[in-house]
């Protein structure tokens, strides 16, 4: 009988030990960071109703059309796999009345999204994003405090080359003269755009421009421009925004055709890039302003802007920042025995050790000691503790420096200062 081979889901992916250190190095940027600028972590449940990114998101973005994953309970309910964070963050501030609270609320997460997308590198259909979302301020300063918030992140990751690309798409009062114009040049050139955004140009014209089809990039070159038909209360809020970035002297490139892919948003847009070793553009994220959002999902009408980037795409950056270093356990100390009583003297001091906040490395369950300090040397340890036999019967252990080879005997009682001084030189 041939045996069966179980393997990940097509597009989802394990992260390995190895891989652990250098995604757990990004989220704790990203803790330290967010919890600087006053944004309090949040966890909403991977699993919502359909009808909140249906209505939140909206019915005719490629995300709720074709790549949210929906499952229907036992009771009859149907239920998403939530693909993004925003909308429910927003039902998580309507429901727990978040709008009786000093505004605004600023809220941040870090977990899994789903959707179901053609995997590619470092973009899967289960993948981790890290969030920011500024609730119930209608100031241009929050869209900027998020860009520089996420501009802070990367450089604290040393992610070097970012591009920012943002524009304003307008709000509900200038949004219907932009569509009329827009409507019109797509018109006559109808079929010379895919198909998907042949029935775009009727349900929402706006997500022809965030078409990745090359023949489809081709006819919005010539597109009317959103800029062009900003009114004056959009017109002034962006022009803001920019002022703000120029007085952070954080750069920026006006990109006009830029629209993001999600109905919610209003206002400003922006998305932050980098390019690999090939030149190649590589997008990380993005976010904007949400005016209506709140208030479209139950809510009163409540001002928000926000943004998210995916982690994989960023922790694949970072280890090759960091190169076959994220690999290694980088334990700088090593513990090695011999017999019963060593393992057992061994359990008792690495409890030490941890109070002491030093991380040490072990192969307990083996008996040979040249194979314990091969793997010490493996690991790269700059000093071996060995305790052997006499060593456990007497409370004494030896410290090998793993450069010179040279040893010394101390005392259980002094090992762990010993050890604190020698790794200080």
């Amino acid at each position: 009988m041939k045996k069966l081979k179980f393997q990940t889901p097509t597009g989802m992916h394990d992260i390995l030990s190895f891989e652990q250190r250098c995604f757990r190095s990004v989220i704790n940027a990203a803790d330290k960071i967010a919890e600087f600028y006053g944004f309090n972590r949040i966890e909403t449940p991977i699993l919502e109703e359909k009808e909140l990114f249906d209505k939140g998101v909206g019915a005719s973005t490629d995300i709720v059309q074709k790549e949210i994953f929906t499952l229907k309970s036992k009771g009859g309910d149907c239920l998403a796999l939530r693909p993004e964070g925003t909308a429910p963050v927003v039902r998580a501030y309507i429901e727990h009345g978040m709008a009786n609270r000093p505004q605004p609320v600023k809220l941040y997460y870090i977990g899994p999204f789903f959707r179901y997308e053609r995997p590619q590198a470092g973009r899967y259909r289960q993948f981790w994003q890290f969030g920011l979302e500024i609730i119930g301020e209608k100031s241009p300063v929050s869209d900027t405090q998020i860009i520089q918030l996420a501009h802070g992140f990367f450089s604290d990751l040393g992610i070097k080359n970012i591009t920012i690309e943002i524009n304003s798409i307008g709000d509900r009062e200038c949004r219907s003269a932009y569509y009329r114009s827009l409507t019109k040049f797509l018109r006559p050139k109808t079929k010379f755009l895919c198909t998907d955004c042949q029935k775009r140009t009727k349900e929402n014209p706006l997500r022809v421009l965030d078409c990745k089809n090359e023949k489809c990039q081709e006819v919005i070159k010539e597109a009317p421009q959103t800029l062009n038909h900003l009114c004056t209360d959009c017109h002034l809020h962006f022009k803001r925004v920019l002022e703000y970035l120029d007085e952070s002297e954080i750069s920026y490139q006006l990109n006009p055709r830029l629209v993001r892919g999600l109905d919610y948003y209003t206002k400003t847009v922006f998305e932050f890039s980098t390019f690999d070793s090939e030149g190649k553009s590589l997008a990380l994220g993005g976010g904007g302003r949400y005016d209506k959002l709140v208030e479209v999902l139950g809510g009163k009408e409540t001002p928000a802007a926000g943004a998210a980037f995916g982690l994989e795409r960023i922790v694949q950056i970072v280890k090759g920042l960091q190169g076959e270093q994220t690999k290694k356990l980088r334990n700088r100390v090593f513990f090695a025995q011999l017999g019963e009583k060593g393992k057992g003297k061994c359990l008792g001091l690495m409890e030490d050790f941890r109070k002491a906040n030093i991380t040490v490395g072990e192969l307990l369950g083996k008996s040979s000691l040249k194979v314990q300090m091969a793997r010490a040397a493996k690991i790269g340890a700059e000093l071996t503790v060995i305790i052997g036999q006499r060593e456990s019967l007497e409370n004494l252990a030896i410290i090998r420096d793993m450069e010179t080879g040279r040893q010394e005997t101390v005392s259980f009682k002094n090992l762990v200062g010993e050890i604190k001084k020698r790794l200080k030189k």
